[in-house]
């Protein structure tokens, strides 16, 4: 069942909620959201997206992850709208192959950051991404990179100095630690440096901090969606996602639902708190607001 402790959670059936919903877009988040450890979606939850589909709901993917790992769950939930990858750098449609957005980092921050992440107090106790053009650029394996590729299933291009593969702009930058510490320290030192105009940084998860352009959030992707693609607004939106990168889309959506293993900030954020992943939260968020 849904979360009793959080405050900000509301009847599912509360006539006050119902009257004014009118969700004709459904966005869902990947990790954490609609796949668990089993890095599937499980089969309550693919009904669910039918059953929301057959009432004429469109479907759309908001991710952190690369557009090309995100594709197999763009196909298993059916969807016919532009993915939003990236945290929403990068939007494209898989049926068309038109990109209607990319906005990635620029050449002079990531050279920056990367100069931060290789300080000599770091530089061992990370592992640094650099996504370009939809492939992922490393300096070499380590044990955190072979892990990320194994879930993401792609495969890591290793090329020593990344220094040298920055011709072209990076749609995402990535350091990863096995330690939480590390990343929130490392999430607080960037936050002083770079402000909200000059860089967007998040974290997808605790160990992933994440840095894109500053127009960048899941936010402004499913607005993007909606009101410029679709020509619907907010109101018609019900989002639901796991972690602080979902945090505006949650925001923006006119039902944001946070999942049951979600940062107690993040459910703070949405309307509903839904059961855990691993409970297949989905379908039940689904069943209370769509169906």
């Amino acid at each position: 069942m849904p979360q009793s402790s959080t405050a900000h959670q509301l009847n599912p059936l509360d006539s006050k909620i119902r009257e004014n919903l009118d969700i004709r877009l459904l966005v869902l988040d990947i990790d954490g959201t609609i796949a668990g450890e089993s890095n599937n979606i499980g089969e309550p939850v693919k009904q669910a997206i039918r059953k929301a589909q057959a009432k004429g709901i469109q479907v759309a993917i908001a991710t952190g992850r690369m557009y090309c790992s995100a594709l197999r769950f763009y196909e298993a939930v059916g969807s016919t709208l532009p993915m939003l990858s990236y945290q929403g750098a990068w939007i494209q449609d898989p049926a068309t192959q038109k990109i209607y957005r990319h906005l990635p980092v620029s050449r002079t921050t990531a050279e920056q950051l990367l100069d931060y992440f290789e300080s000599e107090a770091l530089l061992s106790l990370l592992s640094v991404h650099f996504y370009i053009n939809d492939r992922l650029y490393v300096r070499k394996i380590t044990p955190e990179t072979q892990l990320y590729a194994q879930r993401a299933d792609i495969e890591p291009v290793a090329v020593g100095d990344l220094r040298q593969v920055l011709a072209a702009e990076p749609t995402k930058v990535l350091a990863l630690s096995n330690d939480a510490g590390i990343i929130n320290q490392l999430f607080g030192t960037l936050r002083q440096q770079y402000t909200p105009a000059e860089l967007y940084l998040t974290k997808s998860v605790a160990t992933f901090f994440e840095a894109t352009h500053p127009a960048v959030n899941k936010g402004a992707a499913v607005r993007y969606l909606t009101e410029r693609l679709l020509k619907l607004d907010a109101r018609n939106v019900m989002a639901i996602g796991d972690n602080f990168n979902d945090v505006e889309m949650l925001e923006y959506a006119g039902v944001g639902i946070a999942m049951g293993n979600a940062p107690h900030e993040v459910q703070a954020s949405a309307q509903w708190v839904a059961p855990s992943v691993e409970q297949d939260g989905v379908a039940a968020a689904i069943e209370a607001f769509v169906l």
